[in-house]
């Protein structure tokens, strides 16, 4: 049955990138090296996972498949640790701690590598399975480019901004709170681009697929996103914003001393 082959691929990739990690994290004494692995590590296990769920989406529909996301999400926080599996959050760290560019460069180089592999690996499993057809890469983006570009990029912009939300005030279920929020931002988006918010992702997925050209590619999914969260990186600058953020997290804060 496909969706049993669906969920024992899932478990088993969460399961091999966990020993992995753990591996990894343990052994490798080398900061850099071990930086770029975890996120080889990450992005192939995020891309594999997300290119089993579009079966249960083909099978299940919509909220079954948005409920895996959730619970997806949830597992990265509680188990990446520092690893982020996004270019533009390695861009943030360069923007706000000065991360050497080099470094930023040969980790997303890194998480390029782990997400195309990934997706090829998982897809030709299913070639191997008789009873799934595995259909024709197609692109997402169902809305003219520059909808797509300002839908990746407002959407990433409000999902930074939350999680920056999160991260300083701390609130309780914080992570949960996180993780619900993205999907419903995701499934906000899924119509029309596809909702990735994520460069690697959606090349992991997306690349050469029919429907778009690469440059249009480039434009929504890496354009697209890492603008908006450089958006959102400047509008946390802004005094009367980042108030207006934190004010419903301030009781839970002050009870919480």
């Amino acid at each position: 049955m496909p969706i049993v082959v669906t969920a024992l691929t899932i478990a088993t990739q969460l399961w091999i990138s966990h020993i992995v990690r753990d591996f990894l994290s343990g052994k490798v004494g080398n900061q850099l090296l071990k930086g770029c692995l975890l996120e080889l590590v990450a992005c192939a296990e995020m891309c594999g996972v997300s290119y089993e769920l579009a079966f249960v989406n083909r099978l299940f529909g919509i909220w079954p498949w948005s409920l895996c996301v959730f619970l997806l999400i949830l597992w990265r926080e509680r188990s990446w640790g520092a690893t982020t599996a996004c270019p533009y959050m390695l861009l943030e760290q360069y923007v706000e701690a000065g991360t050497h560019p080099l470094h930023i460069f040969l980790k997303i180089l890194a998480q390029i590598m782990g997400a195309v592999i990934s997706c090829r690996w998982v897809k030709r499993l299913w070639v191997m399975e008789e009873e799934m057809q595995v259909p024709e890469c197609s692109s997402d983006l169902q809305v003219p480019v520059v909808i797509g570009f300002l839908i990746e990029a407002v959407l990433t912009c409000v999902s930074r901004l939350c999680s920056r939300t999160l991260g300083e005030r701390r609130p309780k279920y914080a992570s949960v709170i996180d993780s619900l929020f993205t999907t419903a931002l995701v499934i906000l988006a899924f119509d029309y681009s596809g909702g990735y918010f994520n460069p690697v992702l959606a090349t992991g997925l997306k690349w050469n697929c029919q429907g778009h050209t690469n440059t249009e590619y480039i434009v929504v999914y890496w354009a697209g996103s890492i603008l908006g969260a450089m958006l959102s990186l400047r509008l946390w600058t802004i005094p009367f914003i980042r108030a207006t953020l934190l004010v419903p997290f301030q009781n839970n804060k002050s009870k919480s001393q």
